[in-house]
């Protein structure tokens, strides 16, 4: 069943979930006072932060304290002028600002995660937790970034969330994150960190800037070995009130806040937007003299992929609303994804929007719930663009696979193309289904201390996806691979692989191919007989075919030399380019 998501009835905040106090032991400027922080907190119009000190809920503690003697004097009546003073001004700011308990964990290899909590969690719950999380009894007010051995980050993650925190990866593309560059501690940790279902988002340092480059681009669900979208967010890190006039990078409060689109000014608001499949309800906060930013246009600039699809109408004649339909289930078999109904991905092309934009989404609701099975929770919502109505349809990563069409038409998503899946892909599914059963996390006794064990490659959280590729098998990471053919009779049988999950389906001809099997079969078919007549861009073993523009991206067609012979290679996108192929075809990647 789907469900409606009231866009109308929320409101922008603007937040820094990432700030630094006294309590921190390498804040720099010791003498300020809680009050100064939440003054400054308004000065930036701040209205949701976080108090993370390192290891430590004692800044939280401290504010709270104080602000609990001052009520005490007051209904005592034995409250000094300046007490008074400063009792009012905590009330005014407090009821303005969403202050949240939380703190900065340094967990093994030195990785921080930012564990944040509602206000009503007791900070004797969240002191305990420290303790569970093996930070040592007598440094748990020292807030210190360097604690010894504490706990593995995916243990770390499991136990903050069964506390009913939120968990977010700090400054993950940076020091002491876990999607940073040049440490290397084996791809299947560095997925398991930023893909592990406990984690709720990523605070990235370059939410601002865009291009594929961009920590947020990397996680956005496009990317073969991370599957899983992730929210990403911006913070301070703050160690200081203002910022350094010396040192631009030293930050201080609210100098790299983040805009979300909230329900209410509430914890549980917070959480709601994190565990959501809406990204576009997250933005790097802008100054008014800058435009805000639009994600619609941002998303047409991308263009359509393996988790974004835009149709112009939904007119049942055509096969409009069926294509709408597919999609929706090819989303939910594959990573999820965002459907743009009334809106074409190709700039120059006029919008047309949706006519009865109410009532077409009335209908597109009833006809999801009722061609698709198993049950799928899908949000609906209307965008304006350019003084045009669309729908926008959520789809969630299917938790129950796979999910069909009229009941026996199974769909899933290859790069921007959906078709319907083989024989052996819907076993894929059916098996990836018994994998993500098989792997739910046991919740721990939040009492329960763990020892610092810090496996180099975690297994039993790790989502249920395929490695990085090896150092002995280099092929690109999207596209397909044929591997071989068998003829029988005037038919020839390919066994292609998938290059995105790895996974083999044999016995595909040219009659039952999807339209990108198609093609390679075709390009194989005309290049393999002559491979070595034509002109190929070589770089070692490795040789660029074709280079085809493909809407906002590239296609590669690619070729290995091996001493069993050649592999080729087709279809292959931007993010499927990685190492010794970047020198061949000119790509980046992460």
């Amino acid at each position: 069943m789907g469900k409606k998501t009231n866009r109308n009835s929320m409101q922008w905040y603007t937040v820094d979930l990432h700030l630094h106090t006294p309590a921190s032991s390498d804040f720099q400027q010791p003498e300020l006072s809680y009050l100064e922080i939440l003054q400054r907190a308004e000065q930036r119009g701040l209205s949701i932060i976080a108090f993370t000190d390192h290891n430590t809920i004692a800044g939280y503690r401290k504010m709270m304290d104080d602000l609990q003697q001052l009520t005490w004097l007051e209904k005592s009546n034995r409250l000094l002028p300046e007490e008074r003073s400063r009792l009012a001004e905590y009330n005014r700011l407090l009821n303005k600002i969403l202050v949240l308990p939380a703190f900065e964990f340094s967990a093994t290899f030195g990785f921080h995660i930012l564990a944040l909590f509602s206000p009503q969690k007791p900070v004797r719950e969240i002191e305990h937790l420290l303790l569970s999380l093996n930070i040592p009894g007598n440094q748990l007010d020292e807030g210190s970034a360097t604690v010894g051995a504490t706990t593995d980050v995916l243990t770390a993650y499991q136990m903050i969330k069964h506390a009913g925190g939120l968990v977010i990866a700090a400054h993950a593309n940076s020091s002491n994150g876990v999607a940073m560059r040049g440490f290397n501690f084996g791809g299947q940790t560095k997925i398991a960190y930023t893909q592990d279902i406990n984690l709720d988002a990523l605070e990235v340092t370059d939410l601002e800037q865009k291009g594929p480059r961009t920590t947020a681009a990397f996680f956005n669900g496009t990317k073969p070995e991370y599957p899983r979208r992730m929210h990403c967010i911006q913070g301070s890190d703050c160690h200081r009130l203002s910022m350094d006039p010396a040192r631009k990078k030293n930050l201080g409060v609210g100098d790299r806040p983040t805009d979300l689109l909230l329900s209410d000014l509430s914890f549980e608001a917070l959480k709601d937007l994190f565990t959501s499949n809406d990204f576009s309800r997250t933005r790097p906060h802008r100054h008014k003299e800058e435009p805000a930013f639009d994600y619609l246009q941002a998303a047409i600039e991308e263009g359509a992929n393996i988790v974004q699809s835009f149709h112009d109408s939904m007119t049942i004649r055509g096969g409009k609303l069926y294509a709408i339909i597919a999609d929706t289930c090819a989303f939910a078999n594959t990573n999820g994804g965002t459907l743009y109904i009334g809106l074409s991905d190709e700039p120059k092309k006029q919008i047309l929007g949706v006519p009865e934009v109410e009532q077409s989404m009335v209908t597109l609701e009833k006809e999801i719930a009722k061609r698709i099975t198993p049950p799928l929770q899908c949000s609906l919502d209307i965008q304006d663009y350019k003084g045009k109505k669309l729908i926008r349809v959520l789809v969630p990563r299917g938790s129950d696979l796979p999910y069909a069409v009229d009941d026996n038409r199974i769909y899933i998503r290859e790069e921007a193309e959906t078709g319907l899946a083989v024989r052996d892909e819907i076993v894929n599914l059916v098996l990836r289904n018994n994998q993500l059963l098989s792997s739910q996390p046991v919740p721990l006794p939040a009492a329960t201390p763990v020892i610092a064990a810090a496996p180099e490659e975690p297994q039993k959280e790790q989502p249920p996806e395929p490695p990085s590729p090896s150092a002995k098998d280099i092929s690109p990471r999207t596209g397909v691979e044929i591997l071989a053919v068998d003829t029988s009779g005037d038919t020839a049988y390919y066994t292609m692989r998938d290059l995105r999950n790895g996974n083999i389906v044999n016995n595909v001809t040219q009659v039952s191919a999807r339209k990108l099997w198609q093609y390679a079969i075709h390009q194989y078919l005309e290049i393999a007989p002559q491979i070595s007549q034509l002109k190929i861009q070589w770089v070692k073993d490795l040789g660029l075919v074709r280079r085809q523009k493909q809407g906002n991206s590239s296609r590669f067609d690619l070729v290995q030399k091996t001493p069993a012979g050649y592999r080729y290679f087709f279809g292959v996108t931007p993010d499927g380019i990685h190492g010794p192929w970047k020198q061949l075809v000119g790509e980046e990647d992460n």
